[in-house]
């Protein structure tokens, strides 16, 4: 049984397990860099497993959103596959990734938002010292929670769009920290979304995708900044594994890290949103969507 089956047999992913996740894989495989890359709003620290040419990256990027945790479970498992793939010289969807690694290489940060995590695992007693501002907030039901410590979207908050967003949130009623959907009081204002600008500005990552749950979707534009082969990749990684190709609309318009990653960078950038049903996703269906979109993730990193 390998490492991440023998973790989704138990149970579900808060921190404590990413992070005995992050330090296992790195014992297995030497090779594999395992690296703080920021801290939370409440410190939990922020990880990224980096594999092949460090010259030429995409970043693979999960859980903004708390209750979405499946997402950093897929993260892992195919991290764990690319390293036993190269570390026993094996193909991966009928890939060479060891001779496709001396050229290219992935950087995956299974959890952005781990406090929204604890928080979604673990009730208010998992956002630490913001326990009693998350329980004004939640009102005993955390099972959906999607923020970080401070009652910000993550996915809401970075800067592309972020006062149309804004605006927009306003006139649905959300005019302040809470569970869901609101961006914060001004764009990049949350530790983990600097967290993941910072790495983004400091490494030229030649594409990023973001992976969030549910609906079998994949995003692939942001207005005028979106580059012309943008549509055709994402029409071959959706239908590698038969999701459907989607724009931005209402509130997820703006302000997620897709849109800024186009529009900061000019590249390419995607939002996967894995399986189907009512977030929190059960566990149950972990090897069922992992199956599904293994391909699409393997041709995401050679493009």
């Amino acid at each position: 049984m390998n490492l991440i089956t023998e973790c989704t047999s138990k149970t579900v992913l808060d921190y404590e397990k990413s992070k005995s996740l992050v330090e296992e894989l790195a014992r297995r495989y030497p090779f594999l860099s395992a690296d703080v890359i920021g801290r939370s709003g409440t410190g939990r620290a922020i990880f990224a497993l980096s594999l092949g040419n460090k010259k030429n990256r995409v970043l693979l990027a999960g859980t903004f959103h708390g209750c979405e945790w499946l997402t950093a479970l897929v993260l892992f498992r195919f991290c764990e596959r690319l390293c036993r793939s190269l570390d026993q010289r094996s193909e991966l969807c009928s890939v060479n990734i060891s001779r496709a690694f001396s050229q290219l290489g992935v950087m995956i940060v299974p959890c952005v938002n781990p406090d929204g995590v604890e928080i979604a695992v673990h009730g208010a007693d998992g956002a630490g010292s913001a326990k009693r501002f998350v329980e004004s907030l939640g009102c005993g039901d955390y099972s959906r929670w999607n923020a970080n410590a401070a009652g910000v979207d993550i996915n809401h908050n970075f800067n592309a769009g972020w006062e149309t967003l804004r605006k927009m949130e306003e006139e649905s009623g959300i005019t302040g920290p809470a569970p869901r959907r609101f961006g914060g009081y001004r764009a990049e204002s949350e530790a983990e979304t600097k967290t993941i600008t910072r790495l983004c500005r400091m490494l030229p990552f030649r594409q990023a995708m973001a992976l969030h749950s549910q609906g079998e979707e994949l995003f692939w534009c942001y207005g005028d900044d979106t580059p012309a082969q943008a549509h055709m990749m994402a029409k071959i990684l959706a239908d590698s594994c038969s999701y459907r190709l989607v724009e931005n609309d209402g509130l997820a318009s703006h302000g997620g890290f897709k849109d800024w990653f186009i529009s900061e960078f000019f590249r390419p950038a995607f939002t996967m949103e894995i399986g189907k049903g009512e977030n929190p996703l059960p566990i149950a269906q972990f090897e069922n969507i992992y199956n599904r979109i293994e391909e699409a993730l393997t041709i995401f990193t050679l493009m």
